[in-house]
């Protein structure tokens, strides 16, 4: 089963876990947002809303928030030294769809639990090392920089040679 539908000014096609990437929306990490603006639902028969599927909703999970990279705005104007320089960085979403839903049913408020990974201390502790061990036998490397100016090698002397006269 698939939907497509509408947030940030984009239409999307999904299916069940998928994930992608929208225009910011209102959320913590972790909660269900729910998508009303359907415009066709799909799978053994498609549907098409006029212009949206009545009872339709897409639920998401939001897994995280962003931004993306810098895009630079630069206009010029030749030989009237004019020059504009604006940067911006576009907030996104990442969402995990949850379910496609159909004749007004409500989702399930709980997102699914996701397999945890095992913290590395807890798997040392399995095999019977502590981690101090290891770390003992390895020299330990200072990442400290200093705020001192590097010293800069002499200027060469830009003075023209002497024209005329050679020694």
């Amino acid at each position: 089963m698939f939907a497509v539908f509408k947030t940030g000014g984009k239409q999307y096609r999904v299916a069940a876990e998928d994930v992608l990437k929208v225009s910011k929306v209102k959320g913590e990490p972790g909660e269900i947002v729910e998508f009303g603006e359907v415009l066709v639902v799909g799978g053994d028969s498609v549907t098409l809303g006029a212009p949206t599927v009545a009872g339709a909703t897409v639920a998401a999970e939001v897994l995280q928030h962003g931004r993306g990279a810098k895009i630079i705005a630069f206009k010029k104007r030749r030989r009237k030294n004019s020059r504009r320089k604006v940067g911006s960085r576009q907030e996104f979403t990442m969402l995990r769809i949850t379910e496609i839903l159909t004749d007004g049913k409500k989702p399930s408020k709980e997102a699914k639990p996701r397999p945890k990974r095992a913290a590395a201390p807890a798997a040392a502790a399995e095999a019977g090392t502590t981690g101090e061990e290891e770390n003992a036998s390895k020299p330990k490397v200072s990442a400290k920089k200093s705020n001192k100016p590097k010293a800069k090698a002499p200027a060469k002397s830009k003075k023209p040679a002497a024209k005329g006269k050679k020694k």
